[in-house]
């Protein structure tokens, strides 16, 4: 199993986008991602913070995507 990267919250909504998610609300400091499958996920989106990779690992398990299929999206950014 491979490692998750430490990203930015636009470089984690760009590659959710790319699996079929759009952004239906940000409402503060956090973007609400749904899919049309009815599967929904919310990313901090804080100025030049990173997401941990706990965070994102928790942001994955909502959005019920496999680490491998998210690195796959993630690295055609």
């Amino acid at each position: 199993m491979a490692r998750l990267p430490i990203l930015k919250a636009h470089e984690i909504i760009r590659a959710l986008e790319k699996a079929g998610f759009q952004r239906v609300r940000q409402r503060g400091g956090h973007a609400r991602l749904k899919h049309p499958d009815g599967r929904v996920t919310s990313v901090p989106v804080h100025t030049g913070e990173d997401i941990d990779r706990w965070l994102l690992k928790k942001i994955l398990r909502d959005a019920k995507i496999s680490t491998e299929e998210f690195l796959h999206l993630a690295e055609k950014l």
